[in-house]
Order: structure tokens, then sequence, then C-alpha cells
């Protein structure tokens, strides 16, 4: 099975492991100099390398070869969504949506939050550990917890889409995806967004959209996003020619 480590300390043909990546290395794998290691700094970059020092709190490797991995979807995607009240759940979609294929993630601060603190180290690592996981070469940017209006007033993305229970009709997810290049999606806490940010979110250019009849859960409605979006590129690069599965 390959085992991807991550650094983003690439210098002059070396790559520095540190901390707990370096002890995972020498103690749980017993890797030792001379070993071959895969290694990813998270911006697109598949290095193969061999082990060539190992100390206490670091191992160094040098590079052999460098890929460059060209990115999975024509068009990025980034889902601000509400912290659940059981951060467990929130930490869920992080590790999924990441394995699946996500650019950015915001979390979000609205009116019906029921958590207005997050851990932003432990969100790092999980999402680390998701890229390494399932073998990605792009680690996905976590912006810091942000407030509703500050957040939808700052997008500059040409597709800007808000998830939300009211009864107005609304086009579906899918059928706003297709053709982007740049998607923002808001998905909000477990008691929705308020009428009042639905409201101040139209106003900034915000379209409504629908994922289905069944109410869903916080976390479930953005991996269903993040799905959604993967599967219109999947689709794209099959009209293409371009499908690699």
């Amino acid at each position: 099975m390959n085992q991807l480590f991550y650094t983003t300390r690439i210098d002059d043909g070396f790559a520095y492991l540190e901390d707990e990546e370096s002890r995972h290395l020498q103690t749980v794998l017993r890797h030792k100099a001379g070993d071959s290691l895969q290694i990813t700094d998270g911006m697109g970059h598949i290095y193969e390398a061999v082990i060539a020092e190992t100390g206490k709190k670091h191992t160094v490797a040098q590079i052999i070869s460098t890929t460059v991995v060209e990115p999975e979807r024509p068009y990025r995607l980034h889902v601000a969504i509400a912290p659940t009240k059981n951060m467990e759940r929130y930490e869920w979609f992080l590790e999924k949506a990441t394995e699946i294929g996500i650019d950015e993630i915001t979390p979000l601060l609205c009116n019906h939050s029921e958590r207005n603190t997050v851990r932003m180290d432990r969100m790092e690592k999980i999402l680390v550990s998701a890229m390494k996981q399932s073998l990605r070469a792009y680690l996905p940017k976590l912006n810091p917890l942000t407030k509703f209006s500050d957040f939808i007033g700052a997008v500059k993305s040409p597709c800007k889409l808000i998830g939300w229970c009211g009864e107005e009709t609304k086009p579906h997810l899918y059928t706003q995806l297709a053709g982007q290049t740049d998607i923002t999606m808001l998905v909000g806490p477990e008691g929705d967004f308020s009428v009042e940010e639905v409201k101040e979110a139209a106003k900034q250019g915000f379209q409504g959209v629908t994922m289905g009849a069944i109410r869903l859960r916080t976390e479930t409605a953005g991996l269903l996003v993040v799905s959604a979006a993967n599967m219109q590129s999947v689709y794209f690069n099959f009209k293409e020619g371009t499908n690699r599965h």
C-alpha cells in the first residue's frame, strides 16, 4: 500500500519532515536511511525521494524526481459551511470532502449557529490526514471562522449559491454547476439560515438552490455539494475525452 507524506519544507532538492510526520515515519513505519518515500507539498506536487538523514524530531529526504499533478476539476469549489454543534460531524465533513475533492473551506458563523468557536489546528490535521489517506496532491485551503455578513461581501466567484429550506421554488443545485469555473456554496447551520441572511445573500448575488425534498443535516448537505461538483467534473472530462477512470 502506498504511503504519502506531507511537508511544505522543500528546499534545494531536499524535503524536511518534522515532528509528528517524522515520528510516524520512523517509529510506526520503521523507515530508515536509504528507504524510498513519496512526499507531497499539498500544492500539486508528488516527490519521489530517498531518506538521507534521520534524527529524533526530523527526517531529511533527497528528492529524486517531481511529478506535477493536474487539478481534477475544470473549476474551483469553495464551500462555506457552518460548524455543527457536535464537532465530530463537522470533522467528518472535512475528512470526506477532502477525500472526494474540494479546493477551499470556510467555517461560517451564522445567526442560528450553535457553535461559535473552532480549533483550526485540529481541523488542519484532519485535512492533511485525509489528503494523505486518499493519495491527493492538493491540500484544501482552510479559512478561519468567518461571520456570514463579512464572508458574503467578499466573495468574488462568478457562481455564488446558497442552499436553504425556504418554501419558494428554487432551481436544483445540479442545474447550477454545469459550465462553471469558480463556485462558492453556502451551507447553513442546523437551524438553517435566517430570513435576514437569505435576503442579504440575495443582495450580494447569491442564487438560492434546493438539494431536493428531503431535509439534510448540515454535514450531509455539505458533502452532497462536494459530490455533485465532482460528478460534474467527471461528466465534463468524459465529454472532453479526458476521463482517466
